[in-house]
């Protein structure tokens, strides 16, 4: 099409310029005639080039327009190459996925004949234990089971006889804890730690200033307050006993007061014992105040307030009663808290609890129940004094708060390093259950939990059994009882797993 435009394009152009020597011709017919050739002739030549030159650029044109629909027809030939090897790709493709549904669909066939062939043999087995036991499937079950709980009768009988035992320990735990309250309420003797307190001399001349002439000194100190002090037994100490811990700090203030003052004879001595008690009348006071206040417990009459301070010159197995109760009654407040029981009376019946242990013996009971008369007696309400009084289970907690007193009471009580018995032992304690129970075959991993009250086993589910497991415990706690020596009753809890893992695709 361009080459045709091309064309017709000249073809005009020569019909103009003729046109327009004619027309020139025509209105200049005075010219010469020579003049009018030469222009012609002109016209011609220059027609020829303009026509020359077309058919160049049209020959141009084509064959770059050849050229092209040649490259055009070659990528159309690689295009359809690579369509028709995909093509081919695809095919055998489809062929291989068709070979290996075959395939599968055989396999499947083959894998239900297996399992039908696999149930028809365990069939022919049963039949043959049945006839040769002389037992069909159902008896030998039934006999399976009578024998099962033949084993667990026995072992329940065994329950038996150690919760009798435990029992017996628990009454002489019992006692146990009431002689060492009466001790520190009656005049007695007790064991050292818990009845002596040793003052530093500053010299060797001090010693004998406080013993006096004759001794008049060292008795004056004693009558006045009520505490023996020894002074030959440790060189370059003095050591002050008594049953009463109020007494011992009573004398040791007035000592130390002494000591630094410098004057010692009969009437300082009851000068500095009569500001060493007011000191202590003092303490005591701040003591159940703080006490109070940090556990958020209000209105406590003053009498109360005293009781409970003293206590801070109070222990119980090495462990401090006072701090024994503060602690406690924070406890008590996030358990009644999460029960939803009234948390003042629980806060308040927890902190009170031991009140009765500040009272010497001149009142006769326990130390729960004389705690309760009185709190009573000082105008505490009823759910404190029951909750009071039940929290060694002297009387039967009938209230969600008495329950609460008596958890975290032991709770407190029984925690690892609250009361005397050292982190050494413990840890031994720990790492002998689980060497015991580890010394089994089967066993995995084992571990000793809840202080010591319980050790969890966890065995090889291949090697172990049900009823295997249920042997592996009681051997266990066999082998306890006769290598180990321990307060209380030890849990075995044999844990057996079996994890069957799939995955569908």
């Amino acid at each position: 099409m361009e080459i045709i435009a091309i064309v017709i394009a000249l073809v005009l152009g020569v019909g103009a310029g003729a046109g327009g020597i004619l027309a020139y011709n025509k209105k200049n017919e005075n010219g010469g005639k020579t003049k009018a050739d030469d222009l012609v002739r002109r016209a011609k030549n220059e027609a020829s080039d303009i026509v020359l030159q077309a058919k160049n650029a049209a020959a141009d044109l084509a064959a770059k327009s050849q050229q092209e629909e040649s490259e055009r027809r070659r990528e159309w030939k690689k295009t359809e190459s690579r369509l028709n090897e995909r093509e081919a790709n695809l095919d055998n493709k489809l062929d291989q996925l068709e070979q290996k549904s075959e395939r599968l669909t055989q396999q499947e066939k083959q894998l239900d004949d297996l399992k039908a062939e696999v149930r028809d043999i365990r069939d022919r087995q049963q039949a043959k234990l049945e006839k040769i036991a002389g037992l069909s499937k159902e008896a030998a079950r039934d006999k399976l089971m009578q024998m099962t709980e033949r084993d667990i009768k026995q072992d329940l009988a065994n329950l038996v006889v150690k919760e009798q035992k435990e029992l017996r320990h628990e009454i002489d735990e019992t006692a146990q804890a009431m002689l060492l309250t009466a001790m520190e309420r009656m005049s007695s003797e007790v064991t050292a730690d818990r009845t002596v307190t040793a003052l530093k001399l500053p010299d060797d001349d001090m010693k004998g200033r406080i013993i006096g002439k004759e001794g008049r000194n060292i008795q004056a100190l004693q009558r006045a307050t009520g505490v023996d002090i020894l002074v030959d037994d440790t060189p370059g100490m003095v050591v002050l006993s008594s049953f009463d811990p109020i007494r011992r700090q009573v004398a040791r203030y007035a000592l130390e007061r002494l000591m630094k003052d410098g004057r010692i004879n009969p009437a300082s001595i009851e000068e500095a014992v009569a500001k060493a008690e007011r000191e202590i009348e003092k303490e005591v006071v701040r003591a159940g105040e703080d006490a109070a206040r940090e556990v958020g417990v209000v209105g406590i009459p003053r009498e109360l307030i005293h009781l409970l301070g003293e206590l801070k010159f109070r222990t119980s197995y090495g462990q401090n009663v006072l701090l024994h109760s503060v602690e406690m009654a924070h406890i008590a407040g996030m358990i009644a808290d999460e029960v939803g029981a009234d948390k003042r009376v629980t806060k308040t019946a927890t902190l009170l609890h031991d009140i009765g242990k500040a009272v010497t013996h001149k009142i006769e009971g326990k130390h729960a129940e004389i705690g309760a008369e009185l709190a009573k007696k000082y105008g505490m309400s009823d759910a404190v004094v029951h909750a009071m009084a039940a929290h060694h289970n002297d009387i039967e907690p009938t209230t969600p708060e008495a329950v609460i007193v008596k958890i975290v009471d032991a709770l407190s009580a029984a925690r690892p390093g609250a009361r005397n018995i050292s982190a050494e032992n413990f840890a031994e304690r720990m790492r002998d259950l689980e060497n015991i129970a580890t010394s089994f075959p089967g066993i995995d991993k084992a571990y000793a939990i809840s202080a010591g009250r319980e050790i969890r086993v966890i065995v090889e589910p291949k090697q172990i059994d049900d009823l295997s497991a249920l042997k592996l415990a009681r051997d266990i706690a066999n082998k306890i009882e006769a290598t180990m020596s321990y307060p209380g009753v030890i849990k075995v809890n044999v844990i057996r797993e079996t994890r069957a893992v799939e995955y569908a695709k």
